[in-house]
């Protein structure tokens, strides 16, 4: 029970500072992503456009809820994408059938993920939009 509680001690004066220090990292991170990777850049320029759309249609809290999860989904899944890449090209700038393995399975996380995105944002926008019409 002493060890217990010296433990607890020890991690309410040091988690401060690590969590204070791992948000930083994790920024760092998303700023890398958006500064290096393209398709971040248009996945983020989507969701600007899938907010505003939600302003002028009025979707309900549910629906909201819905694409800023779907949101939230794509993006960390392109940070997740982004990070195996970097650690592919780390250990070995040749070829290798497992790299590019690694790679594209990575990569179609986020495709699977953006394409039931698009279905999902249909499914929601397009009532309303041809109500606007009618």
């Amino acid at each position: 029970m002493r060890l217990l509680g010296r433990k607890n001690k020890y991690l309410k004066t040091q988690g401060k500072e690590q969590f204070h220090k791992s948000v930083g990292h994790a920024l760092d991170g998303i700023e890398y992503a958006i500064n290096h990777e393209r398709n971040i850049k248009i996945e983020i320029f989507l969701a600007i456009i899938a907010s505003i759309l939600g302003f002028i249609l009025k979707i309900s809290i549910i629906e909201w809820i819905v694409i800023i999860l779907l949101i939230a989904l794509i993006i960390s899944l392109e940070l997740i994408n982004t990070s195996i890449e970097r650690c592919v090209d780390l250990v070995t700038k040749d070829y290798h059938d497992l790299a590019k393995v690694s790679k594209d399975m990575a990569a179609g996380a986020v495709l699977v993920s953006s394409l039931f995105s698009i279905i999902v944002g249909l499914l929601i926008f397009l009532p309303k939009l041809i109500d606007i019409i009618k």
